[in-house]
């Protein structure tokens, strides 16, 4: 249960990893993910059931996923309609895209081989593997990318707009590219969970933002204090693993999963207060003292 449970959290944390490149980075919150989430998975399953190569399959779904996030960049920079309206905007879309592509609401795999069947060991392992190495292949080409100088162009545009065209940075184009990096990597993670579960659905990325969300910021409660990149990117699979662990400890306790999507919520609204406590916790004990 514990393989499966930590397996299942790195292929989350994926998801969380693409979040961190508009919402830790550009300091805001992309409701495209709700789109592009579902759109990775409805893509690589409908192509691996009409026998394309996994590999393939799952690289359509990030292209696919990029196209998502390109189109909410353009409408927010070019069409100057504001990042949340234009992520709602291609995330309504999206679900009617992914009805065009599978053709109904959700579907199966059956026996079609998938990403995990590749290698040789049982099943709960080779998700655990596949997480593993999807993971540390997604971080490490993160890291690559923000030590570039496009990457630097990239953070000094989330930190400081107005300086950084003020160094001839296009910011616009930083943007549509963050969103474009951003929802292939979250695409990515779609097509993962939907190989995992053996189906797409339509309705599968209703609330993942709030999984993605948790990611991180749980990750930064438990790993707090000054980071390196390579750290503040590891809290996130941490953080992935945790939030992971307490929704097993929610199931295991024998609470209805109908409330899943409450629970979530509520972990992730406790884990936003825990740094705000802590500070009033510190000033007390100051004034105490």
């Amino acid at each position: 249960m514990l393989v499966s449970v930590i397996s299942q959290g790195l292929l989350w944390s994926i998801l969380g990893l693409g979040i961190f490149m508009t919402f830790r980075i550009l300091n805001f919150p992309d409701m495209t993910t709700e789109g592009s989430f579902p759109l990775g998975g409805a893509v690589a399953v409908t192509l691996m059931v009409h026998g394309v190569n996994p590999f393939l399959a799952t690289l359509c779904a990030m292209f696919a996923g990029a196209l998502a996030g390109l189109a909410t960049g353009l409408l927010y920079t070019k069409g100057k309609i504001p990042t949340l309206l234009a992520g709602i905007l291609v995330m309504t879309s999206c679900h009617s895209i992914m009805l065009m592509i599978m053709g109904r609401a959700n579907l199966g795999l059956l026996d079609t081989k998938r990403l995990q069947d590749f290698l040789p060991f049982s099943k709960e392992w080779n998700l655990l593997i596949l997480g593993v190495v999807v993971a540390a292949v997604v971080i490490a080409g993160l890291i690559g990318f923000f030590y570039t100088r496009l990457g630097q162009a990239y953070i000094a545009t989330g930190d400081n707009a107005d300086m950084a065209k003020s160094f001839g940075i296009d910011t616009d184009r930083m943007e549509v590219m963050g969103l474009v990096v951003s929802n292939s990597i979250i695409a990515l993670s779609g097509a993962l969970i939907s190989q995992q579960d053996g189906y797409a659905d339509v309705s599968k990325g209703v609330g993942v933002i709030v999984i993605g969300l948790a990611s991180i910021i749980i990750g930064e409660v438990v790993i707090s204090g000054e980071l390196t990149l390579f750290e503040r990117l590891l809290t996130i699979a941490v953080g992935s693993i945790f939030y992971q662990l307490l929704i097993w400890a929610v199931l295991a306790v024998g609470l209805n999963t109908n409330y899943l999507k409450l629970f979530s919520a509520l972990i992730l609204a406790i884990a936003l207060m825990v740094p705000e406590l802590k500070k009033r916790l510190l000033k007390r004990a100051r004034w105490s003292k």
